[in-house]
Parts: C-alpha cells; structure tokens; sequence
C-alpha cells in the first residue's frame, strides 16, 4: 500500500508507522506502538546483560620483603578469588635496590603459583615488566564428567589394599620404606 495510507491507518489507531527493512524493495513498514517496542527492546538487552557471566581481574600486589604471614593472607586472597571465579593477576613490585635482587621475586611467584595450583592455573607466564613482576592466574576449569576427585579416590581405594596384600608384609623392605625412615 503507499505509504500515505499506511501512515493515515497508524493515525487513526493511535500507533507509529515504522520502517523495518528500508533496503527491501519495496520497503518494508509496520504499524506499531514505537515506544511500547523501544521498551520490550530495553527489556530484552537488560536481560541478556543480566544472564550474562563477568570474570573480573583481581590484583593482589606483593613486595619482595613480604613477610611469611602477609604471603599466606595474600595466597589466601587469591585462593578465595580464583574460588568465586574471578581471574587474578600477582604483581611483585621491586624498589630500588631490590632489582639488584630480582630472583627473590622470581622464587616467590614460584612458591606462589605452585601454592594455589589446586585452585588455579596460569594463564599467563610470569614476566618482568620494568620494575614489577606479574602473572595471571585463572580459576581451574572443571574437566569432563569423571572429576579429579572421583579418580583420587579410587586410586585411594586401591592404595591401601596393595599394602596389605603378603607380597608387601615379605621380610625384605621395599627401597622407598628404607628412604623415608
């Protein structure tokens, strides 16, 4: 129909004339109430944003004179961080003197990433940018349906059988028994 009786039936109705596909030919137009359709279109972006996941980036800073229970509160932190999901980034910061001594840091993030690897992994590698020290750690992803737990305790169960069968109660000690002693 022309667009001139398109836009007189809108008017009697009460609603805009909308132009939906201006490329098509011929153009495509609907009677609707627009700000009715602006709102459900709010709507619909709100939800999306709303059911949508956020990983943040957390820092948590450490000097290389931190002291043994300041570097547990802080492990500690980013235990509980890469726990809720987010990602977090560990920064050694040098001052001074203190690059003289950069492998300090270098030990201390390795003590560190080794320390939550339960929890996380790294995402990125530790690197020297000036005078800081940083790696990105990321929340360990679940893996597959048999989870790590399933499969340690099954190689639990197993383990203590293996010790009391008579092959391991012989008189000769096995070599790791005669290590550890």
């Amino acid at each position: 129909m022309p667009p001139w009786e398109a836009l007189k039936i809108a008017r009697e109705r009460g609603l805009d004339l909308v132009e939906v596909s201006p490329r098509a030919t011929p153009p495509v137009c609907r009677i609707i109430n627009y700000g009715k359709y602006l709102y459900q279109q709010n709507k619909r972006q709100h939800d999306a944003r709303k059911h949508q996941k956020s990983i943040e980036l957390k820092e948590v800073k450490f000097r290389p004179r931190t002291g043994e229970h300041d570097f547990e509160v802080k492990k500690n932190h980013i235990v509980r961080f890469l726990e809720e999901g987010s990602k977090v980034k560990a920064t050694i910061a040098f001052r001074g003197r203190e690059m003289a001594h950069r492998n300090i840091g270098w030990e201390m993030m390795n003590r560190l990433i080794e320390q939550v690897s339960e929890v996380g992994q790294v995402e990125t590698r530790p690197r020297q940018e000036g005078p800081n020290l940083t790696a990105i750690l990321a929340p360990k992803r679940p893996s597959g349906k048999t989870s790590g737990g399933q499969a340690r305790e099954q190689s639990n169960a197993t383990a203590p059988v293996a010790a009391a069968t008579p092959a391991a109660t012989t008189s000769s000690p096995s070599p790791r028994a005669t290590e550890g002693g």
